[in-house]
């Protein structure tokens, strides 16, 4: 018999804009960071899971709700971006760790002219860090930390950088400019949380948002949507770019602007 595709080969069923056939990799190999070369922030990419009825997680993890389509496309991402951020909650609760584990995946990286690492990146104005998740204990993972308040990262194997903003100038319009400037980040995937989310928007960062509509429903309870916070001033239209099915999963494509 045999095998199935995985990784970047695994195959999904495009339905917009035309009916085909393509790998994860295929799909996403257009996404290249040099195409955002000298802007004054990151190009910004948002990448979500949810259930059909709304929900990013279940009993406490978005884990369970994605598939393997879901996984590649995950990995897939952030095989193409210059740097990855998530929300401290985030990231405590999936145990962040290294954000490109698979040497095959760092080859790849390479290969098109990117670091190895991404850059991990963390916004706190409370200084409340997750120092205990997995990723502060690779030697090779490279963390920058934006923060107003002093953080010993004394104990920390990962290649950890502070910096220090007044809080009344910490948004995340100014750190998107000073990784671009100080960082030379040119393309960046956001993984959440959903209070993340509504920051971007409010602040207009966000540039395209991927979606993996899992074919499941949480039937209620209190996990979050993909956004969380005051409601814009008024409706954001998107552009649906691309849709994709495999095994009841929707994988969707939009873009802001």
């Amino acid at each position: 018999m045999e095998a199935t595709p995985r990784g970047p080969d695994l195959e999904l069923h495009q339905l917009l804009p035309e009916h085909r056939t393509v790998s994860v990799g295929e799909l996403l190999s257009a996404i290249d960071p040099a195409q955002h070369e000298g802007g004054d922030r990151p190009y910004t990419l948002v990448n979500f899971v949810a259930t059909v009825d709304g929900r990013t997680s279940f009993l406490g993890r978005s884990g369970p709700i994605g598939d393997e389509g879901d996984r590649q496309m995950f990995h897939g991402l952030r095989e193409r971006v210059d740097a990855v951020m998530a929300g401290t909650a985030t990231m405590r609760t999936e145990r962040y760790g290294r954000i490109a584990r698979d040497p095959e995946r760092r080859r790849r990286r390479t290969e098109q002219g990117l670091s190895p690492e991404p850059l991990a990146v963390i916004v706190t104005r409370s200084g409340d860090v997750p120092f205990e998740i997995p990723l502060f204990a690779e030697p090779e993972a490279r963390v920058v930390i934006f923060t107003p308040t002093d953080l010993d990262t004394s104990s920390c194997s990962a290649q950890v950088e502070v910096v220090r903003i007044d809080p009344g100038h910490l948004t995340l319009t100014t750190v998107w400019r000073r990784l671009t400037s100080d960082f030379g980040v040119r393309m960046l995937l956001c993984e959440g949380g959903p209070t993340v989310f509504g920051a971007l928007l409010h602040e207009d960062l966000a540039d395209e948002l991927f979606l993996t509509l899992s074919p499941r429903l949480a039937g209620g309870g209190s996990e979050a949507s993909i956004t969380h916070g005051p409601p814009l001033s008024e409706l954001l239209h998107l552009t649906l770019q691309w849709a994709l099915a495999r095994e009841g999963s929707l994988f969707l494509r939009y873009g802001t602007r």
